[in-house]
């Protein structure tokens, strides 16, 4: 029978992780904990494998990125960033996609940290607590989620939610849907916290049409309720959710932007393909991927905590936005 990793980790008392650090010679490991594994590996016969032992040493060495949904073109703009700067230092990218299951994000991270010492965790939906203890096997990097003591790198989503809805108040619209994303998702929460620090007067409200999965099937079910609820524009928690918004309102007759006007955030390439094209929030996307990967191939030194860097927004007003038919 073939020793695996995992027996070597059994036999010497210590995690998956530590072993490849082990072999790998890594100082990240105590010393006597480095002489334990190798013996263990030495008596039980394993053999490591040389792709893997590369990841985690020499030039060869592989930064991961874990990505909710590969399919959303927002994060596949983030991955061409992050590999951009990635290759620029002469390192190669692993890109693994969760499918936005947090049991999957769970086994991939696992998997992902025996055989790299640096990750791009892009929206993960695992707990702070499972962040932190990744942190202790890994060099982490959030995008789209801040946490005390790990470096991130997030758009600004309260001043994106607060130049839409003031963009959409001066067109004269009253009354304001916001259709959400996942509840669990810590970016619409942010951008829930930007709708509650806005100062709205005269009448003038915003109703909140739910949480929705960030899809466009998602978004057939927000342009219903937006219908319902009467309002004049709906603001989508991203380009993906406002396609469905689009898509349904076209099918029930509902003219945009005459009688409903919407907006997005991402401001992904088909925003200005649409038919109407999209008003949207413009997030720095790629910039975003090579800020992350350069904090990791580049660490800053010095600092009393991991930075979190918040990079500027800009709202892109499109046809999909106009003043509403009736007005009060």
């Amino acid at each position: 029978m073939v020793t695996t990793i995992r027996d070597v980790a059994r036999a010497s008392g210590v995690s998956i992780a530590t072993v490849s650090r082990a072999l790998a010679g890594s100082t990240i490991v105590a010393p006597g904990t480095r002489e334990r594994v190798r013996r263990a590996a030495a008596e039980l016969g394993y053999q490591p494998n040389r792709a893997a032992r590369q990841l985690v040493t020499g030039r060869g060495q592989a930064i991961g990125l874990v990505l909710p949904d590969l399919q959303n073109t927002f994060y596949a703009s983030v991955a061409k960033g992050m590999q951009r700067r990635v290759r620029a230092a002469g390192l190669s990218a692993m890109i693994a996609d969760t499918d936005e299951d947090t049991g999957a994000e769970r086994e991939v991270l696992d998997q992902l940290a025996a055989v790299v010492d640096r990750l791009v965790l892009a929206s993960p939906r695992v707990s702070d607590g499972d962040l932190r203890d990744l942190a202790g096997r890994c060099a982490v990097v959030l995008i789209n989620r801040e946490l005390p003591g790990l470096a991130s790198v997030v758009g600004d989503n309260a001043d994106g939610i607060r130049q839409s809805v003031t963009h959409l108040l001066a067109l004269g619209h009253r009354r304001i849907g916001y259709a959400g994303g996942p509840a669990t998702s810590w970016s619409d929460a942010r951008r829930r916290d930007g709708l509650a620090l806005l100062d709205l007067a005269g009448g003038q409200e915003i109703v909140d049409l739910g949480s929705f999965r960030a899809s466009q099937a998602g978004g057939v079910a927000a342009a219903d309720l937006a219908i319902a609820a009467g309002v004049s524009a709906v603001i989508a928690f991203n380009d993906q959710l406002a396609l469905g918004v689009l898509g349904r309102l076209a099918e029930r007759r509902v003219p945009v932007p005459e009688q409903i006007s919407v907006v997005g955030f991402d401001d992904v390439p088909v925003a200005r393909l649409l038919a109407p094209p999209l008003t949207t929030v413009a997030v720095p996307t790629i910039e975003i991927g090579e800020r992350a990967a350069g904090l990791l191939v580049d660490p800053p030194t010095g600092a009393a905590e991991p930075p979190q860097i918040v990079l500027d927004v800009e709202l892109q007003v499109r046809r999909s936005s106009a003043p509403p038919a009736r007005i009060g």
